[in-house]
């Protein structure tokens, strides 16, 4: 029997990953007391996820007796997220616009993903690269993004909303060039639900991610607000 969804496998692997995201959050507040050290984390961070994203699209590559490099070309939300999110960590500042944007869709895709792989049945072995590399990836993207906070590399604030806009018009463009011109199917959810018998399009989940986004930034402000009421 193929590996299923909280089968015994899945659980495994959520254990060792919550697991994983404990002990590299207590190892980063060990090592990491200055500035530059935990800039030096999130970069090593990021530099773990770039290498498993790029690992992940080559299994995918080679997942056939015939070589495909057409699919080193990320084409859904999580993937390129993963990669967004490595490189803006690796070559951008400190709270960067990028990762204004990307926080949120890498914390939520990988902690859904985590816990509802959806194609981990797709080869008897839960070890076929394809599906442990994917559910890889999903998962230390979220856990990037916890040491994010955790390193007060991030600091939220409504000033930056656009960035979200932006993001998002830049993917579905980037999904537009996909599907008209190298003619990929399905990019980004364009014209199918991520999960088969759901609504989930990209169509839906934009109002959703952003309607979630604007009431983490309400709370946020009505923190900063209560804090400095407080101080007065």
């Amino acid at each position: 029997m193929n590996p299923q969804v909280f089968g015994k496998e899945h659980l495994i692997y959520i254990l060792v990953s919550i697991t994983v995201a404990i002990i590299a959050c207590i190892l980063a507040k060990r090592l990491a007391k200055t500035d530059k050290e935990k800039t030096i984390v999130i970069k090593i961070a990021a530099a773990i996820l770039f290498i498993i994203i790029f690992t992940n699209r080559l299994a995918l590559v080679f997942e056939y007796e015939k070589a495909d490099w057409m699919k080193l070309i990320t084409d859904s939300v999580c993937s390129t997220s993963s990669y967004v999110l490595s490189i803006s960590l690796l070559i951008g500042k400190k709270d960067n616009k990028i990762l204004h944007f990307i926080w949120l869709i890498a914390l939520g895709g990988g902690v859904i993903t985590t816990f509802y792989p959806n194609f981990i049945g797709q080869n008897p072995s839960f070890l076929y690269q394809p599906t442990i590399l994917g559910m890889m990836h999903h998962t230390w993207s979220a856990i990037v993004i916890i040491l994010v906070f955790f390193m007060d590399y991030l600091h939220l604030t409504y000033k930056k909303w656009y960035c979200t806009l932006f993001g998002f018009t830049s993917y579905l463009a980037y999904g537009s060039f996909l599907m008209c011109v190298l003619k990929f199917n399905n990019p980004f959810y364009m014209t199918a639900p991520a999960i088969d018998g759901t609504i989930f399009t990209i169509w839906v989940m934009i109002p959703i991610y952003l309607t979630v986004y604007a009431i983490i930034l309400l709370i946020v402000e009505l923190i900063k607000r209560n804090k400095l009421n407080k101080n007065k």
